[in-house]
Protein backbone atom coordinates (compact mmCIF):
# COMPACT_ATOMS: atom_id res chain seq x y z
CA UNK A 1 0.00 0.00 0.00
CA UNK A 2 1.21 3.38 -0.63
CA UNK A 3 1.73 6.52 1.73
CA UNK A 4 -1.49 7.78 0.07
CA UNK A 5 -3.30 4.87 0.39
CA UNK A 6 -2.15 4.39 3.99
CA UNK A 7 -2.73 8.13 4.89
CA UNK A 8 -6.13 7.79 3.15
CA UNK A 9 -7.04 4.57 5.30
CA UNK A 10 -5.96 6.49 8.67
CA UNK A 11 -8.15 9.39 8.07
CA UNK A 12 -11.14 7.21 7.06
CA UNK A 13 -10.68 4.71 10.38
CA UNK A 14 -9.37 7.37 13.08
CA UNK A 15 -10.71 10.12 11.87
CA UNK A 16 -14.20 9.05 10.46
CA UNK A 17 -14.54 7.29 14.26
CA UNK A 18 -14.34 10.37 16.13
CA UNK A 19 -13.39 13.53 14.48
CA UNK A 20 -14.81 13.62 10.82
CA UNK A 21 -15.91 16.55 9.19
CA UNK A 22 -19.04 17.87 11.24
CA UNK A 23 -22.20 19.80 9.03
CA UNK A 24 -21.17 22.93 7.76
CA UNK A 25 -17.50 22.17 6.60
CA UNK A 26 -18.63 21.59 2.90
CA UNK A 27 -19.97 25.07 3.21
CA UNK A 28 -16.56 27.14 4.36
CA UNK A 29 -14.94 28.90 1.39
CA UNK A 30 -11.84 27.33 -0.52
CA UNK A 31 -8.71 28.64 1.05
CA UNK A 32 -7.24 31.73 -0.50
CA UNK A 33 -4.09 30.27 -1.48
CA UNK A 34 -3.47 26.59 -2.81
CA UNK A 35 0.03 26.35 -1.23
CA UNK A 36 1.76 25.31 1.93
CA UNK A 37 4.67 25.05 3.02
CA UNK A 38 6.04 23.39 6.15
CA UNK A 39 9.25 22.27 7.35
CA UNK A 40 11.32 19.13 7.58
CA UNK A 41 14.08 18.46 9.44
CA UNK A 42 17.49 16.89 7.95
CA UNK A 43 17.66 15.02 11.15
CA UNK A 44 15.41 13.07 12.95
CA UNK A 45 12.47 15.32 15.44
CA UNK A 46 9.96 12.63 15.94
CA UNK A 47 7.51 14.39 17.73
CA UNK A 48 6.55 16.83 15.11
CA UNK A 49 5.24 13.94 12.95
CA UNK A 50 1.74 14.88 12.63
CA UNK A 51 3.09 17.95 9.99
CA UNK A 52 4.25 15.52 7.81
CA UNK A 53 1.73 12.75 8.44
CA UNK A 54 -0.84 15.58 7.19
CA UNK A 55 0.18 15.62 3.66
CA UNK A 56 -2.97 14.41 2.30
CA UNK A 57 -5.06 15.74 4.88
CA UNK A 58 -3.81 19.16 3.40
CA UNK A 59 -4.70 18.29 -0.08
CA UNK A 60 -8.13 17.59 1.02
CA UNK A 61 -8.52 20.64 2.52
CA UNK A 62 -7.71 22.38 -1.13
CA UNK A 63 -4.25 23.06 -0.78
CA UNK A 64 -2.63 21.38 -4.47
CA UNK A 65 0.61 22.03 -3.45
CA UNK A 66 2.40 21.05 -0.29
CA UNK A 67 5.89 21.74 0.40
CA UNK A 68 8.10 20.58 3.02
CA UNK A 69 11.14 23.09 3.69
CA UNK A 70 14.31 22.02 5.31
CA UNK A 71 15.82 23.54 8.27
CA UNK A 72 17.61 22.90 10.93
CA UNK A 73 16.47 24.48 14.32
CA UNK A 74 14.12 27.12 15.21
CA UNK A 75 11.64 29.54 13.41
CA UNK A 76 14.00 32.14 11.35
CA UNK A 77 12.61 30.64 8.04
CA UNK A 78 9.22 30.71 8.45
CA UNK A 79 9.38 34.52 10.48
CA UNK A 80 11.59 35.46 7.11
CA UNK A 81 8.33 34.14 5.10
CA UNK A 82 9.76 30.84 3.60
CA UNK A 83 7.70 28.67 5.77
CA UNK A 84 3.99 28.87 6.68
CA UNK A 85 3.70 26.95 9.22
CA UNK A 86 5.26 24.71 11.82
CA UNK A 87 5.25 23.32 15.45
CA UNK A 88 7.15 25.22 17.76
CA UNK A 89 8.47 24.97 21.45
CA UNK A 90 6.78 27.03 23.56
CA UNK A 91 9.84 28.74 24.90
CA UNK A 92 10.99 29.51 21.60
CA UNK A 93 8.10 30.60 20.32
CA UNK A 94 7.79 33.40 23.45
CA UNK A 95 11.21 34.29 22.98
CA UNK A 96 10.51 34.84 19.04
CA UNK A 97 7.49 36.96 20.03
CA UNK A 98 9.68 39.10 22.54
CA UNK A 99 11.82 39.87 19.79
CA UNK A 100 9.42 41.04 17.47
CA UNK A 101 9.63 38.48 15.09
CA UNK A 102 6.36 38.15 12.47
CA UNK A 103 5.14 34.58 14.06
CA UNK A 104 1.37 34.02 15.43
CA UNK A 105 1.44 30.91 18.16
CA UNK A 106 -2.05 29.27 16.90
CA UNK A 107 -2.47 26.63 19.76
CA UNK A 108 -1.12 23.81 21.43
CA UNK A 109 -0.88 20.27 19.82
CA UNK A 110 1.09 18.00 21.95
CA UNK A 111 2.17 18.03 25.73
CA UNK A 112 5.83 16.05 26.67
CA UNK A 113 8.89 16.21 24.42
CA UNK A 114 11.81 17.43 26.40
CA UNK A 115 13.58 15.87 28.83
CA UNK A 116 16.97 16.71 30.76
CA UNK A 117 19.74 14.05 31.47
CA UNK A 118 22.73 14.63 33.86
CA UNK A 119 25.59 13.13 35.01
CA UNK A 120 26.27 11.12 38.40
CA UNK A 121 26.84 14.28 39.90
CA UNK A 122 23.60 15.72 38.69
CA UNK A 123 20.31 14.32 40.84
CA UNK A 124 18.13 17.15 40.46
CA UNK A 125 17.28 20.66 38.76
CA UNK A 126 19.34 22.50 42.11
CA UNK A 127 22.39 20.40 40.92
CA UNK A 128 22.74 22.48 38.17
CA UNK A 129 24.11 24.91 40.26
CA UNK A 130 28.13 25.77 38.91
CA UNK A 131 27.42 23.15 36.35
CA UNK A 132 27.08 23.27 32.31
CA UNK A 133 24.26 22.35 30.31
CA UNK A 134 24.23 21.85 26.66
CA UNK A 135 21.72 22.60 24.03
CA UNK A 136 20.77 22.84 20.63
CA UNK A 137 18.31 25.53 20.07
CA UNK A 138 17.60 28.57 21.58
CA UNK A 139 13.66 27.35 22.30
CA UNK A 140 16.23 24.54 24.21
CA UNK A 141 18.01 27.02 25.75
CA UNK A 142 14.47 28.80 27.30
CA UNK A 143 13.69 26.01 28.19
CA UNK A 144 16.38 24.81 30.57
CA UNK A 145 16.56 29.01 32.10
CA UNK A 146 12.70 27.97 32.66
CA UNK A 147 13.20 25.02 34.38
CA UNK A 148 15.95 26.69 36.47
CA UNK A 149 14.28 29.91 37.31
CA UNK A 150 11.28 27.89 38.80
CA UNK A 151 13.82 26.21 41.31
CA UNK A 152 14.97 29.16 42.42
CA UNK A 153 18.52 29.30 40.32
CA UNK A 154 19.40 32.25 38.35
CA UNK A 155 20.16 31.06 35.07
CA UNK A 156 22.68 34.17 34.02
CA UNK A 157 24.64 33.51 37.16
CA UNK A 158 24.02 30.29 38.69
CA UNK A 159 24.92 27.63 35.76
CA UNK A 160 25.96 27.90 32.45
CA UNK A 161 23.93 27.19 29.44
CA UNK A 162 25.82 26.18 26.30
CA UNK A 163 24.14 26.69 22.38
CA UNK A 164 25.77 24.27 20.25
CA UNK A 165 24.63 22.18 17.21
CA UNK A 166 26.58 18.82 19.27
CA UNK A 167 25.11 19.16 22.22
CA UNK A 168 24.11 15.51 22.49
CA UNK A 169 27.74 14.01 21.57
CA UNK A 170 29.17 16.52 24.17
CA UNK A 171 26.80 15.04 26.86
CA UNK A 172 28.03 11.65 25.52
CA UNK A 173 31.78 12.11 25.66
CA UNK A 174 31.45 13.96 28.82
CA UNK A 175 32.08 17.17 28.21
CA UNK A 176 29.03 18.71 29.40
CA UNK A 177 27.43 18.28 32.85
CA UNK A 178 23.91 18.01 31.53
CA UNK A 179 21.35 18.32 28.39
CA UNK A 180 18.29 18.68 27.51
CA UNK A 181 17.16 15.97 24.96
CA UNK A 182 14.23 15.75 21.80
CA UNK A 183 12.85 12.97 20.92
CA UNK A 184 13.74 10.60 19.64
CA UNK A 185 16.81 11.89 21.67
CA UNK A 186 15.47 10.93 25.00
CA UNK A 187 14.24 7.94 23.88
CA UNK A 188 18.63 6.73 22.96
CA UNK A 189 19.66 7.90 26.07
CA UNK A 190 17.33 5.61 28.17
CA UNK A 191 18.06 2.51 25.64
CA UNK A 192 21.65 2.99 26.09
CA UNK A 193 21.90 3.91 29.85
CA UNK A 194 23.57 7.49 28.99
CA UNK A 195 23.34 9.60 32.03
CA UNK A 196 20.73 9.73 34.79
CA UNK A 197 17.00 11.48 33.71
CA UNK A 198 16.21 14.45 35.79
CA UNK A 199 13.21 15.49 34.25
CA UNK A 200 10.24 13.98 31.95
CA UNK A 201 8.05 16.61 31.08
CA UNK A 202 5.57 13.85 29.99
CA UNK A 203 5.08 12.95 33.03
CA UNK A 204 7.40 15.38 36.32
CA UNK A 205 4.72 18.41 37.34
CA UNK A 206 4.48 21.11 36.63
CA UNK A 207 6.03 20.58 33.12
CA UNK A 208 3.28 17.55 32.22
CA UNK A 209 0.39 20.00 32.75
CA UNK A 210 1.36 22.42 29.94
CA UNK A 211 1.77 21.96 26.11
CA UNK A 212 5.12 21.70 24.36
CA UNK A 213 4.90 22.39 20.96
CA UNK A 214 2.31 24.89 19.55
CA UNK A 215 1.20 25.06 16.08
CA UNK A 216 2.96 28.37 14.50
CA UNK A 217 2.07 30.53 11.49
CA UNK A 218 3.88 33.34 9.51
CA UNK A 219 2.10 36.30 10.42
CA UNK A 220 1.68 37.71 7.32
CA UNK A 221 0.31 34.48 6.07
CA UNK A 222 -2.45 34.24 9.14
CA UNK A 223 -3.96 37.61 8.78
CA UNK A 224 -3.99 37.18 4.75
CA UNK A 225 -5.13 33.92 4.93
CA UNK A 226 -7.35 33.52 7.55
CA UNK A 227 -9.63 30.19 6.04
CA UNK A 228 -6.30 28.71 4.99
CA UNK A 229 -5.26 29.02 8.05
CA UNK A 230 -8.07 27.18 9.65
CA UNK A 231 -8.06 24.28 6.93
CA UNK A 232 -4.45 23.86 7.76
CA UNK A 233 -4.87 23.62 11.05
CA UNK A 234 -7.87 21.29 11.21
CA UNK A 235 -5.47 18.84 8.98
CA UNK A 236 -2.91 19.10 12.04
CA UNK A 237 -4.49 18.14 14.56
CA UNK A 238 -6.29 15.80 12.81
CA UNK A 239 -2.65 14.61 11.91
CA UNK A 240 -2.15 15.09 15.66
CA UNK A 241 -4.86 12.30 16.22
CA UNK A 242 -3.69 10.01 14.13
CA UNK A 243 -0.49 9.83 15.43
CA UNK A 244 -2.04 8.86 18.89
CA UNK A 245 -4.26 6.22 17.59
CA UNK A 246 -1.40 4.74 14.99
CA UNK A 247 1.94 5.41 15.61
CA UNK A 248 3.09 1.91 14.18
CA UNK A 249 1.80 2.73 10.91
CA UNK A 250 2.34 6.43 10.82
CA UNK A 251 6.02 5.85 11.74
CA UNK A 252 6.92 3.18 8.89
CA UNK A 253 5.81 5.24 6.77
CA UNK A 254 7.96 8.37 7.34
CA UNK A 255 10.60 5.98 7.57
CA UNK A 256 9.75 4.65 4.49
CA UNK A 257 8.88 8.55 2.59
CA UNK A 258 12.66 9.82 4.44
CA UNK A 259 11.04 12.35 7.06
CA UNK A 260 12.48 10.06 9.76
CA UNK A 261 15.63 7.84 10.13
CA UNK A 262 15.69 5.79 13.26
CA UNK A 263 12.11 3.39 13.41
CA UNK A 264 12.56 2.38 16.72
CA UNK A 265 13.57 5.12 18.80
CA UNK A 266 10.80 7.30 17.12
CA UNK A 267 8.64 4.61 17.16
CA UNK A 268 8.73 4.84 21.29
CA UNK A 269 8.58 8.53 21.17
CA UNK A 270 4.97 8.99 19.35
CA UNK A 271 3.86 6.42 21.82
CA UNK A 272 4.80 8.30 24.69
CA UNK A 273 3.79 11.68 23.38
CA UNK A 274 0.80 13.23 24.84
CA UNK A 275 -0.80 14.14 21.87
CA UNK A 276 -4.60 14.02 22.33
CA UNK A 277 -3.88 16.63 24.68
CA UNK A 278 -4.54 19.48 22.36
CA UNK A 279 -8.02 19.56 23.32
CA UNK A 280 -8.03 19.64 26.80
CA UNK A 281 -5.41 21.94 27.58
CA UNK A 282 -5.44 25.58 27.49
CA UNK A 283 -3.06 26.93 25.17
CA UNK A 284 -3.34 30.53 27.15
CA UNK A 285 -1.81 28.86 30.68
CA UNK A 286 0.56 27.41 28.83
CA UNK A 287 2.29 30.75 26.99
CA UNK A 288 1.74 32.55 31.03
CA UNK A 289 3.57 29.74 32.85
CA UNK A 290 6.55 29.74 30.75
CA UNK A 291 6.60 33.53 30.04
CA UNK A 292 6.45 34.42 33.59
CA UNK A 293 9.31 32.05 34.33
CA UNK A 294 11.83 33.23 31.21
CA UNK A 295 10.97 36.95 32.18
CA UNK A 296 12.04 35.80 35.74
CA UNK A 297 15.44 34.51 34.35
CA UNK A 298 15.67 37.67 32.58
CA UNK A 299 15.11 35.71 28.95
CA UNK A 300 12.60 38.05 27.42
CA UNK A 301 11.58 41.64 28.03
CA UNK A 302 7.70 41.43 27.74
CA UNK A 303 5.68 40.39 29.93
CA UNK A 304 2.97 37.21 29.63
CA UNK A 305 0.11 39.47 29.19
CA UNK A 306 2.29 40.86 26.05
CA UNK A 307 3.64 37.96 24.62
CA UNK A 308 -0.27 36.85 24.23
CA UNK A 309 -1.65 40.02 23.58
CA UNK A 310 1.52 40.44 20.47
CA UNK A 311 1.77 36.87 19.63
CA UNK A 312 -0.83 34.52 20.59
CA UNK A 313 -4.41 34.25 18.33
CA UNK A 314 -6.68 31.49 19.66
CA UNK A 315 -9.72 31.95 17.39
CA UNK A 316 -8.62 28.90 14.91
CA UNK A 317 -7.85 26.20 17.63
CA UNK A 318 -10.80 27.27 19.80
CA UNK A 319 -13.34 26.86 16.55
CA UNK A 320 -11.52 23.04 15.53
CA UNK A 321 -12.14 21.86 19.65
CA UNK A 322 -15.73 22.93 19.06
CA UNK A 323 -16.41 21.41 15.54
CA UNK A 324 -14.09 18.30 15.94
CA UNK A 325 -15.25 16.73 19.43
CA UNK A 326 -13.75 13.04 19.83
Amino acid sequence: MDRRAILRALAAGVIGSGIGARPGFAAEPPPETTRIRLNRYPFDVACVAPQWVAEELLRAEGFEKVEYVSIKGDGDLMAAGKIDMMFLDAPGLIQAVDEGQALLGLGGMHGGCYELFGNAQVRSVLDLRGRTVAVSTKGRHAFVAAMASYVGLDPRKDLKIVLTPDAKQQFVEGKVDAVLGFPPEPQEFRARKTGRLIVNTTADRPWSQYFCCFATGNRDFVRKYPVATKRVLRALVKAVDICAAEPDKVVRGLVDRGFLKDHDYSLQALREIPYRRWREYDSADTIRFFALRMHEAGVIKSSPQKVIADGMDWRFVNELKRELKG
